[in-house]
């Protein structure tokens, strides 16, 4: 199994949307795919229909044996998703409470990866879904995962967000002893706005070698899919924003 993690401490850059958009397209090329919503307002679960206030089981429950996951504790929590190949670990709003309820439990930071040990012959790919600030679940998905997506929207105040990841990245490599493969990936790139232009310039200043050689484009299709719980590419295949995430999986995957 390969696991990616897609993060970003700043909301609103694209990371659920990735998630759907990169796991339905390695749907489509044949590979078992599992989706993981770690975040506590369930943006990933929302957009299959299910209601994050009242889903049970959900990813939650996993984190309430005393760090202790089984094969059939990691597969009673997960649902399918309308997309044909691929499942997901859904998320309650419950796990807003983590910190506070269960923080002195031993192994509470490997919780994701226990469970994705359960699972790795079942699936090809993993790719989890962060919320946007530092705490026990963002540590969890990092330190499951192999290779960390971190979008960024091309605008300034994102980049500054980008900076705060960025040291979050450096400071769990330390922590770990291990290097950690991460790819910035500008999204909501408006190339009709100087803004947007002049965000992707400084981007790609700041993070040479680490940063994505495209973008991904505002499309209002986007929106459209979201609504109807469908990825991109199954509503456009040839939309601006299907071919661009064709294109990063390419780069993902060479």
């Amino acid at each position: 199994m390969h696991v990616w993690s897609v993060a970003n401490q700043k909301g609103g850059v694209g990371k659920t949307t990735s998630v759907v958009s990169i796991g339905a397209l390695l749907a489509e090329q044949g590979h078992r795919v599992l989706l993981f919503d770690l975040d506590p307002q369930g943006s990933l679960t929302s957009y299959f229909g299910m209601n994050p206030d009242e889903i049970s089981p959900s990813g939650f429950d996993l984190f309430m044996n005393q760090g202790k996951v089984t094969e059939q504790q990691a597969k009673a929590v997960m649902v399918d998703t309308p997309i044909d190949g691929v499942s997901m670990i859904p998320a309650s709003t419950a796990l807003a409470t983590l910190e506070r309820n269960v923080s002195k439990q031993d192994g509470l930071g490997l919780v994701v990866s226990k469970t994705l040990a359960c699972l790795w012959d079942d699936f090809d790919y993993a790719i989890i879904d962060t919320p946007p600030l530092l705490g026990v679940l963002l540590i969890n998905s990092l330190a499951a995962c192999q290779k960390l997506l971190v979008p960024v929207q091309t605008e300034f105040l994102a980049i500054k967000g980008l900076e705060r990841m960025v040291n979050t990245i450096e400071m769990v490599m330390r922590s770990q002893r291990r290097q950690m493969d991460y790819l910035v990936i500008p999204t909501m790139f408006d190339r009709r706005t100087q803004a947007s232009i002049q965000s992707l310039k400084a981007l790609r200043e700041q993070y040479e070698g680490k940063i994505w050689n495209s973008a991904i484009p505002i499309d209002t299709k986007l929106r459209d899919a979201s609504r109807l719980g469908k990825a991109i590419s199954q509503l456009d295949a040839e939309s601006r924003a299907a071919r661009a995430y064709r294109m990063l999986l390419k780069t993902l995957l060479a």
